[in-house]
């Protein structure tokens, strides 16, 4: 397949933008990016798309989110009122993820896949809980996942708060589906990876971490969201969060903490030194009132620092927009972070984290990637060269746009239409699971 006659933002090292330019992609990968004249010209018995002028960009990469949180949106909560993120948690998350069982888990999924492929977000980083139907949740997702042409990286949320059991039964599902996505990419089927899931180190004692960190070497764990992670911290182990996450070997270059919202110094030093990943969710800090993370200085140590959105839309052009607002907002200066900075994370950095999941770099239009692309029907109004690409990304750009969803070279959506999922039939089971769940939500 040739994809020709479009503006393509390749995101290479060299930022090149192309103004006719055309890829060739085969057997899912990236074989040739160039002007379509020449391309045409070499590969005159290829299959053909003519994208007419619009715009064509690596598929978006999100960086944590949790897919069962689609059953929130418009959830009656009893009560007055959560005065803080803590009781967010009791009235709120911990008692949804009790009250899921396996149809709920896979409906919930389907519905942020959906959302994903319509606004050109290709590949997703889940963190996951059913504490009352752990056991075969991950598959329930992956199936899911895979059904949807997507690509994702999964995990199980460990958690000691559901007693013993519970917390084994979560270790044993992520070493389960740890070993399965290793063998499924050993065998060339590379939609699929996995980290090993804990929830927050509020809610993890000292032996089960342990045995977490003995299972595996690679972790998606919350971090100081709140600062009630950082006062169970010190209580436990008489050290802040990151340091007593780093004691038991959780931190490295293959890890991901989410949030890190109140972190200092010292602990972004220790995450710098170690080359773990941190992930920015700012409409979910925005809407747990948790504050906002001190961006500036984690990208100015060199830290990876990635964007998610921990289940809001699968919109991450929405989520870049607001990143960048947030901090603005946040230290009362317009000078901060800027749109080159929110670029950096949402692009540049989300790849590199997939690039620790799976075999061949996706979040690049470049040789040897993964064909993940989406056209988008944006025809800029002013000047567009590399210099100020990351204005218009933030400031013209939207998952409204989003004209064709591409994943390892098989369409998920054309000229809007979804082509591996029936809509209608997915919000249909949703409306039912998720009545059912919040049924149960309310005997908890």
């Amino acid at each position: 397949m040739i994809i020709h006659h479009a503006t393509v933002l390749t995101f290479d090292p060299d930022n090149r933008i192309l103004f006719d330019g055309a890829v060739r992609y085969q057997a899912g990968v990236i074989d040739a990016v160039g002007e379509s004249p020449t391309l045409l010209a070499a590969y005159p018995d290829d299959e053909r798309w003519d994208a007419e002028g619009k715009l064509l960009m690596p598929g978006q990469i999100c960086a944590h989110t949790h897919f069962y949180g689609a059953f929130a949106r418009g959830m009656y909560l009893p009560g007055p009122p959560a005065k803080d993120f803590p009781e967010i948690l009791q009235t709120l998350w911990w008692k949804l993820d009790k009250a899921l069982d396996l149809e709920g888990v896979r409906s919930s999924a389907e519905v942020c896949l959906v959302d994903a492929i319509r606004n050109g977000t290709t590949t997703l980083v889940d963190h996951h809980a059913s504490q009352h139907a752990i056991d075969g949740s991950l598959d329930v997702i992956a199936e899911a996942v895979l059904q949807s042409g997507l690509r994702a990286a999964l995990c199980y949320e460990v958690t000691d708060r559901d007693g013993p059991a519970a917390a084994q039964a979560g270790i044993r599902e992520n070493v389960r589906f740890l070993r399965r996505t290793q063998e499924e990419q050993a065998a060339g089927q590379g939609r699929l990876a996995a980290l090993f899931g804990l929830h927050a180190s509020l809610t993890l004692s000292d032996a089960t971490l342990a045995s977490c960190a003995a299972a595996a070497s690679r972790f998606h764990i919350h971090v100081a969201e709140h600062p009630a992670d950082q006062y169970d911290s010190l209580q436990k182990s008489g050290k802040r969060a990151v340091e007593r996450l780093h004691d038991f070997g959780i931190t490295g270059p293959g890890s991901l903490m989410a949030h890190c919202v109140h972190i200092d110094g010292w602990e972004m030093a220790l995450l710098a030194e170690t080359h773990t990943f941190v992930s920015h969710q700012p409409r979910s800090n925005m809407n747990n009132a948790v504050g906002a993370a001190e961006l500036t200085p984690m990208l100015r140590k060199g830290m990876a620092v990635c964007l998610g959105n921990d289940g809001f839309s699968n919109d991450m052009f929405a989520e870049m927009k607001v990143a960048d607002l947030l901090q603005k907002a946040a230290h009362s200066d317009p000078r901060y972070l800027g749109a080159d900075q929110v670029v950096k994370m949402a692009i540049h950095h989300n790849r590199q984290l997939a690039a620790t999941l799976f075999d061949r770099p996706v979040g690049i239009v470049a040789p040897g990637a993964y064909a993940d692309l989406i056209l988008l029907d944006h025809y800029p109004t002013t000047p567009l060269h590399p210099g100020n690409l990351p204005w218009h990304l933030l400031f013209g750009f939207s998952g409204g746009q989003v004209h064709s969803t591409i994943v390892q070279g098989v369409p998920l959506m054309r000229n809007r239409q979804l082509l591996t999922c029936d809509e209608q039939a997915v919000a249909a089971r949703s409306r039912k699971a998720a009545q059912a769940t919040w049924e149960r939500y309310l005997r908890l």
